[in-house]
């Protein structure tokens, strides 16, 4: 399990990483994958623990990855780009031939995919419930904190509206 960044278009995932990942060049040779996102939205924490849990949601993309090359490659770079912030790429500079090369990019039709969502209380076994023992939900949240300006920013460069939008800006 390699944590990589993505992107979706449609019915494609596309996903990226080195040009010298061991792992993405044994995907780009068309063995089957299995690919996994998931949000981790709360503890559940119940009377015992076998009945603790987490509140999550989850998907699994099974398929076989293609090697992505020529203009898809960018058309792909700027997908995921665009997944992680959108307005992002049209402010940036593109990929040079060198970076291009560097980068490893592979296409994952979605046709074969699953969803899992657990959400709610514990449910503790019915005796369990006459325990002196604090049980419920620790609720999870990744949120946007302050924008961090690079230390060779010139001050008088604003904070995107992209990232304001995120972020406590």
């Amino acid at each position: 399990m390699i944590p990589t960044s993505f992107g979706r278009d449609g019915e494609t995932l596309y996903v990226h990483g080195s040009a010298v990942s061991r792992t993405l060049k044994h995907l780009s040779g068309g063995v089957p994958l299995c690919l996994t996102v998931t949000l981790l939205d709360g503890l559940v924490l119940a009377r015992s623990g076998f009945h603790s849990s987490m509140n999550y949601r989850s998907v699994v993309v099974l398929g076989t990855a293609e090697l992505v090359t020529g203009d898809e490659k960018l058309h792909a770079l700027e997908v995921i780009s665009e997944h992680i912030l959108r307005g992002r790429w049209a402010e940036i500079r593109g990929p040079s031939r060198k970076e291009l090369n560097a980068t490893t990019v592979l296409r994952l039709p979605v046709t074969e995919a699953s969803a899992k969502v657990r959400t709610g209380p514990p449910m503790d076994d019915e005796e369990d419930y006459a325990m002196s023992v604090w049980a419920g939900v620790l609720p999870l949240a990744l949120k946007a904190g302050t924008p961090i300006p690079d230390d060779r920013l010139p001050e008088t460069v604003p904070v995107p509206k992209y990232v304001k939008r995120l972020g406590r800006a």
